[in-house]
This record gives structure tokens, sequence and C-alpha cells, in this order.
């Protein structure tokens, strides 16, 4: 079993998805924080330690790309998977260029999703 301290933030504006996926990472023995958008995660409590970054690229608000950028501009370097349903190359190839762990297009399975955690994890 993995250890609960690791905690994966799931930001996505469709409360479905985030449940879903909450209880996907939360099945394979990790904690989960659900926020339902970026700016809603800008503003989280600062002490609650996040392992890993799973991102919606279309938030409505400010964007999963944008909140990456804004993450690495204060110094925060959050291993980040992106999952979209866009099919957008040009979003594909800036998130990879930027460094994310997986871009997963919905709908993904979740093996590969809690695949990559573990890689963002180096489990």
């Amino acid at each position: 079993m993995v250890d609960l301290r690791r905690t994966i933030a799931v930001v996505d504006d469709d409360a479905s998805i985030r449940r879903s996926v909450g209880r996907l990472v939360n099945a394979y023995g990790f904690a989960n924080i659900e926020y339902a958008s970026a700016e809603a995660f800008l503003v989280r409590d600062p002490a609650v330690a996040i392992d890993c970054l799973v991102l919606d690229i279309d938030l409505g608000g400010i964007s999963g790309i944008e909140l990456q950028h804004r993450l690495k501009e204060t110094g925060v370097n959050l291993p980040v998977i992106f999952i979209t349903a866009l099919e957008d190359n040009r979003l594909s190839t800036e998130a990879e260029r930027e460094g994310c762990i997986a871009y997963l297009r919905k709908p993904f399975a979740g093996s590969v999703l809690i695949a990559a955690i573990k890689k963002a994890l180096g489990l």
C-alpha cells in the first residue's frame, strides 16, 4: 500500500471528474484534495502539502497551462499530470515542453493515470 501522506490535488471544473479521480487515487492509497478551479487552488492553505497535481487544461477561468506557469514563476515545481477532453496538439506540445509528467485525453484508463502518478512520485 502507498504511503497515505502522499497527497494528490485534483483540479477540474467538472465535479464528476473530480470525484471519480479522487475515488481512484484513494483506492490506490493516496490522499486527495479536490479544487473546482485554478483560482481555488491558488488560494489553498499553503500548509497542506501537495505531492502531485492532476490538472484539467480547460477550467473556464485560469487555464491549467496558465496555473502551471504561475506555480513555476513562484518557485512551486509540483509534478503535473494534465487531463483534458480537448484535441489540441499545440496545447499538448506546450504542456510537454513545460515538463508535465503525462498528458491524458479524457476518457482515459484509471490504470494509466495511476501509473503517471506513481511515475511523478518516483514510486
